[in-house]
Parts: structure tokens; sequence; C-alpha cells
């Protein structure tokens, strides 16, 4: 079966709470999604995942710890914007919207639409200082994510241009924006 959706993990897993993609990209393994959808723990690698997006994905969501100003552990979902040439690509590193800007630069298509299921950390040391292990608040919202994406994998599935399912709280939705889809100009999506 062709996968329809693209499922990735972000983050660093040596830098506390920015390893909560990766996490919740391990604890998948003990609760599958639909065999529709592929899951991958891209890490910090985000050359693999610009040209992850260039597959033909309707829909791809994105796992990352972000702070959003929420305590941490709050869980946000947010709907990517398309890249608008203000940040540069980059090659080296996992900054989604510079992730995002390259796979445009990479590509002749649309991006898919890009949605980030998004925590907020409590620890994140510079890249000087390693500290393995997720915080106590985002190691519990692990599982709450793995609901989450439980609810938003079948409705994307059925529909990736569609509305998102309420996933209930400490889960907030952040302010819907257009996403750029395959077969439509970045300017022409329609909000949702």
């Amino acid at each position: 079966m062709t996968p329809r959706l693209l499922v990735a993990g972000v983050g660093n897993i040596f830098l506390a709470d920015d390893a909560f993609g990766p996490e919740v990209i391990r604890a998948l393994e003990h609760r599958p999604l639909p065999p529709e959808a592929r899951v991958h723990d891209y890490g910090i690698r985000g050359m693999d995942l610009a040209y992850a997006l260039l597959d033909g994905y309707p829909t791809a969501l994105l796992i990352d710890a972000a702070r959003r100003g929420h305590p941490p552990g709050t869980l946000t979902l947010i709907e990517a914007e398309p890249p608008d040439g203000t940040v540069p690509p980059e090659a080296h590193g996992m900054d989604p919207a510079k992730v995002l800007a390259l796979a445009t630069h990479l590509g002749d298509e649309p991006l898919p639409r890009v949605l980030v299921l998004a925590c907020e950390p409590e620890v994140l040391p510079s890249d000087d200082d390693l500290l393995p292990g997720l915080s106590a608040p985002v190691r519990a919202a692990v599982d709450r994510a793995v609901d989450a994406l439980h609810s938003l994998v079948p409705a994307l599935l059925a529909d990736p241009a569609g509305p998102l399912p309420p996933l209930g709280r400490p889960v907030e939705s952040g302010t819907p924006r257009p996403a750029a889809l395959r077969g439509t100009a970045p300017g022409g999506a329609q909000n949702r």
C-alpha cells in the first residue's frame, strides 16, 4: 500500500525536550497508525525531510517541540504557512521553517499541507549543552500526542484538505492558515 500521509518526528535526542518528536515516533511502534501513513523519525536530518516532503504526499504532519508561550507539556496543533521567500533554505539542521524553504527550493511542485503537532518544552538546552531525556511534563505529553495522532491521521487520510478534528484539552489549535496543496497555486489555497 502506498503511503498517503507523512508523519515525521523531528528533534535532537541529546537536547532534552527537543527529543519530543523522536519519542512520539518511538511510542507509535507500540500503537501503530494505519498503513497509509508513513511514520519516520527524521531527527535532525533536515535535508532528508525536505526530500520526503517532495514525495507526493497530500499532507505532512510534523511532530516537534516548540515554544508557543504555554505551560510545559501543552500540545498545539498548527498549520504551517507556505514559505514566502523570506526564510533562507538551509541544508543542515532541523529548523522546520528552513526545511520547508529548502523543500520549496528543491522542488517544482507546491508542498503538501503541513501541520505541526508541537509540544511546549520545559527544558531546551543550547547545542553546546547535551542533556538527554525529556522533562516530566513533556514525557507525559508523549502519550497524549499518540492519542491525538490516532484522531488526526484517519481524518487526514479521509480528507487531506478537510477541517481538523477537535482534539480536546490540553491541546489548543492555532489559527488555521492556508497551505499549498499539490495542484494548487500557493497563493490560491483555500482557508480552512
